[in-house]
């Protein structure tokens, strides 16, 4: 481990990354990043005490029996055919996995041992070295020259054989690292910062380029305000923009369940990683004037004035953020003027006087104002499209309403404005498969596959669909005619684990879907129409 950090390369590597995603060095700005030195420090201490640790591939394997066990014991008591034949499956799976932890254990006990042996032997070497100095300062040169050209040798032919039997073992399986990497580098910088791992690791280059195909997946049907918010974050990147503002700063126009909030939850795993990268502030908590303190916290003698700023904390704590301000229109006016230091500086002095940096941050703000416009427009035209000049002059309505609410000065200040449209219900059924998607994740540890047919399909998307609400009534639908039927199911034994269930619309009662199970389901991704 020593060795590996007397060479430069990934305390050198940690510093260019820290300062290509900054464009700053690391003695300025907000946020200091300690010596690299002492990320060395930390990122051999914590490999020296992963290597002493049982690996998390043994620990899962450990669990899994436990879990086995325990379940198994429970069934003892239990004479029914299905409990008799779930406890030889048991027994069955028992047996590989103690076989499998048996050679896990093996395996590590080695790789262990070599890479003990590794470390033995450099500090000799190392010790061999200050004695050869002291020789030298003794003028016993014919001690020197045995240290040096017999002992040192021999010591390192044994360090590059231990070194090739341990690469020819971890061919097979790497349990264990003997050095510290720029991946552990990555992961100390990235606990100390907040930067996500993979952030640090990977090149962002191809990720930027197809960043409207990676929204896409999650928001559905808003193609234009996914452009405009992807050629902002690519132009921050490339270093276009002023970088002592945000990333990006929005207001998202348009009716309740299109995606407005669901666009800021993806950029916020698009670009941190993290869903939960995502700071949302409701407006409607802040429509008094007394209540603005709350953002940035009480000035110092008044209550809660220890506590800090609701938004200023979130962000001192998490500086790479997506800021989302809903329903902003109904903000008492004096937030528009901390939202004015936001997009103007890039930071904001908190009520204790700290000052909390926002240029690693995406801002944005939703707004339903004009969405009435939306609606008539959309009931007088059910089949507008963007290009009709009906759509443009209700685009210029609905500008002109945000124009008439906000002040020129803030408004200047936003690098778009985008409205939303409203879901036709081709957009629906797309957004049904996006639900269930989401259930098929929960699914796959019970092996559980559902194959909706397309009538179940529409049949959803018919439900869930509602002009005023957009898709906010679908989870709801999902929920109540997909998710608790199937509990059911799973809890009264008419699904079991390893099942694929056929979901249709009930022949006789066409209010309610039919849960199938046709037969047993193998490994696999699955055919057309079915959720894993």
């Amino acid at each position: 481990i020593e060795k590996a950090m007397e060479e430069p390369d990934v305390q050198e590597w940690a510093y260019e990354q820290w300062r290509a995603r900054n464009g700053r060095s690391l003695q300025s700005g907000p946020l200091r990043v300690p010596k690299m030195k002492t990320v060395s420090d930390e990122a051999a201490s914590r490999l020296r005490m992963e290597i002493d640790s049982r690996p998390t591939e043994i620990d899962m394997v450990e669990r899994r029996i436990m879990q086995l066990e325990i379940e198994r014991e429970a069934l003892r008591k239990e004479r029914d055919e299905s409990s008799r034949e779930r406890r030889e499956a048991l027994e069955k799976e028992l047996q590989q996995l103690q076989h499998r932890r048996q050679e896990l254990n093996a395996h590590w006990q080695k790789e262990k041992e070599l890479i003990s042996r590794i470390r033995e032997l450099t500090q000799a070497v190392d010790l061999l070295h200050m004695q050869q100095e002291e020789a030298k300062r003794r003028n016993d040169l014919e001690r020197a020259a045995e240290i040096m050209y017999g002992k040192i040798p021999q010591i390192q032919k044994q360090i590059e054989q231990t070194r090739a039997d341990l690469a020819q073992m971890q061919k097979v399986r790497r349990m264990l690292k003997e050095e510290v990497d720029a991946e552990d580098i990555a992961r100390v910088v990235s606990s100390w910062t907040g930067i996500p791992v993979s952030r640090l690791m990977e090149t962002e280059k191809e990720k930027l380029i197809h960043m409207e195909e990676r929204l896409k997946r999650r928001v559905v049907g808003q193609d234009e305000a996914i452009r405009a918010v992807s050629n902002a974050v690519r132009r921050a990147r490339a270093g276009l923009q002023d970088p002592n503002r945000p990333i990006g700063s929005f207001i998202f126009m348009g009716p309740t369940g299109v995606g407005k909030t669901e666009l800021a939850r993806a950029l916020a795993e698009f670009l941190f990683d993290d869903e939960r990268a995502m700071i949302r502030v409701d407006m409607s908590e802040y429509m008094e004037k007394h209540s603005v303190s709350r953002l940035i916290g009480a000035p110092p003698g008044y209550v809660g004035y220890e506590e800090g700023g609701y938004l200023t904390e979130h962000v001192r704590r998490k500086p790479y953020s997506v800021v989302l301000f809903d329903e902003i229109e109904k903000a008492h006016p004096d937030v528009f003027n901390i939202l004015l230091q936001i997009l103007d500086d890039g930071r904001l002095t908190d009520g204790q006087g700290h000052t909390v940096d926002f240029t690693n941050t995406i801002v944005i703000m939703t707004s339903n104002i004009g969405a009435p416009i939306i609606h008539d427009i959309l009931a007088r035209y059910p089949n507008i499209t963007r290009s009709d000049p009906e759509y443009r002059q209700m685009e210029e309505r609905v500008l002109e309403q945000l124009r008439a609410h906000f002040r020129p000065e803030f408004l200047n200040r936003i690098d778009e404005v985008i409205i939303f449209h409203s879901l036709t219900r081709e957009q629906i059924k797309r957004i049904v498969d996006i639900q269930l998607e989401r259930l098929g994740r929960f699914l796959r540890d019970k092996k559980i596959v559902l194959a909706l047919t397309d009538a179940a399909r529409d049949w959803l998307a018919q439900k869930g669909y509602d002009p005023a609400f957009g898709a906010r009534p679908l989870r709801r639908v999902v929920q109540r005619h997909v998710q608790d039927e199937l509990a059911s199911a799973i809890l009264e034994g008419k699904i079991r684990e390893g099942d694929r269930v056929r979901v249709d619309v009930d022949s006789e009662n066409r209010d309610r879907l039919r849960f199938e199970p046709v037969r047993r389901a193998g490994r696999g991704s699955g055919r057309k129409g079915e959720v894993q």
